[in-house]
């Protein structure tokens, strides 16, 4: 591994990445104080043995930057920030030894190779690829987005929603060690660490300050790739434009044809309006689903109580309908459901694709195992797997679901005669 050496930013990062470190106010304070200017390679802090390794600073940006865009209100960057200072002291080219699985673990995370090949081949991460080459996993945008994107798969392990504690502790040791004697003091060393970090008030979803960047061109905000043309083929947008009570709802808020933006809560967090969303379900229906009896209306009433309607998705669920990537492929590769390509888990965050195959497997679910289901049956199953269904109870979930549904049922009626629907 003595191979790999990085003197400069620019030999680890691609250009946009380094863009990215650079709109961010406190790394570029950091940077121009320490004497580098853009437009020309940023050196890496050494320590005493001459190693390269991020700054708090540094460290915090790259965190906020894979969060904002992958996993917006599913990962907290401080947790990532909090291993990465226990794990690798911030170092790029860490590497530990285990004398007793005779694995190597590489980077500022600490990720296992295979793990890495995991992450890419079977769940879809596929933003960086390092299948080929593992000494890419020095690099720390690769390393830290890897690093999120098996703590997204620890908070849903076995299905079940996972407590902080257990994300940590299972990172360290794997998940069968995540409640043994063994990772305890990883546990306590990380909330300590935690408590120490810089203030997290600057790394907003939205950081960046009126201004223009240090070559005088103004600065882009906000989430990457947030509007609907980014996100949506040209086919489905003109679907949308020609959605009465959508166009309407673009044109009253100064939507135009090439750029629409997404609507954003406080935390600038995208989603789509129950108008919006009540559209896409319509048209997939109609062109995928028009034989199965499926109602626009259940799968609107799906998405609001999985994801609330967040374009990202919401905890650990991805997307829109909150379907993760190995169903979705399972769907397309094994049953057929070719309407749209998922070649990666950023697919899933574009609002057709990921209704598609929410979609999709409702209707293998309506049918489970060669019986036609109940819709109880169908929300309790989407939510927690067919073989977890339990219809004797009636949980929160199906009361929020049946409110929600009743909300759109009545949207519908309201919409046959106007579109001023919200």
């Amino acid at each position: 591994m003595a191979s790999v050496s990085f003197k400069y930013w620019d030999d680890c990062v691609d250009p946009l990445d380094l863009e990215a470190m650079w709109l961010d106010p406190e790394v570029r304070a950091e940077w121009l104080n320490a004497g580098e200017t853009k437009g020309s390679k940023v050196h890496l802090s050494r320590d005493p043995d001459g190693q390269p390794y991020l700054t708090q600073t540094e460290m915090k940006a790259v965190a906020a930057i894979i969060v904002r865009r992958h996993f917006l209100s599913q990962i907290d960057l401080d947790m990532l920030c909090a291993i990465a200072e226990i794990e690798s002291d911030r170092q790029l080219l860490a590497t530990r030894y285990n004398k007793k699985s005779k694995e190597i673990t590489m980077g500022i995370m600490q990720i296992l190779p295979k793990t890495a090949d995991w992450l890419v081949s079977d769940l879809g991460y596929r933003t960086y690829e390092v299948t080929m080459d593992s000494k890419l996993l020095y690099k720390p945008f690769v390393n830290v987005y890897l690093g999120a994107a098996y703590l997204k798969w620890l908070s849903n392990y076995e299905q079940k929603e996972r407590s902080e504690e257990f994300m940590v502790r299972a990172y360290k040791g794997g998940t069968k060690k995540a409640t043994h004697k063994s990772t305890l003091p990883f546990w306590r060393s990380y909330l300590s660490v935690k408590e120490t970090l810089p203030s997290r008030k600057i790394f907003d979803v939205n950081p960046l300050p009126p201004t223009a960047s240090a070559t005088g061109v103004p600065e882009k905000k906000g989430p990457v790739n947030t509007t609907w043309d980014s996100r949506t083929s040209a086919e489905d947008m003109e679907e949308m434009w020609n959605h009465p009570c959508v166009s309407t709802e673009w044109s009253k808020s100064g939507e135009k044809r090439g750029h629409v933006r997404f609507s954003h809560d406080t935390e600038k967090r995208p989603y789509l309006s129950r108008v919006e969303l009540r559209a896409v379900a319509e048209v997939i229906v109609s062109k995928y689903f028009s034989t199965r009896g499926l109602k626009p209306t259940v799968l609107c009433a799906v998405a609001e109580i999985v994801t609330m309607r967040f374009v990202e998705g919401i905890g650990q669920r991805t997307g829109l309908m909150g379907i993760d990537y190995p169903t979705a492929r399972w769907l397309y590769k094994d049953l057929g459901y070719k309407g749209y390509k998922v070649e990666s888990v950023e697919d899933l965050t574009k609002p057709f694709v990921s209704m598609y195959f929410g979609a999709a497997y409702v209707a293998w679910l309506s049918e489970y195992e060669g019986r036609e289901r109940s819709l109880q049956f169908l929300v309790q199953a989407y939510l927690a797997g067919p073989q977890n269904v339990n219809l004797q109870e009636t949980g929160p979930m199906w009361l929020r679901f049946e409110e929600a549904l009743s909300r759109y049922e009545d949207l519908k009626k309201e919409a046959a005669g106007s579109c001023n629907i919200l």
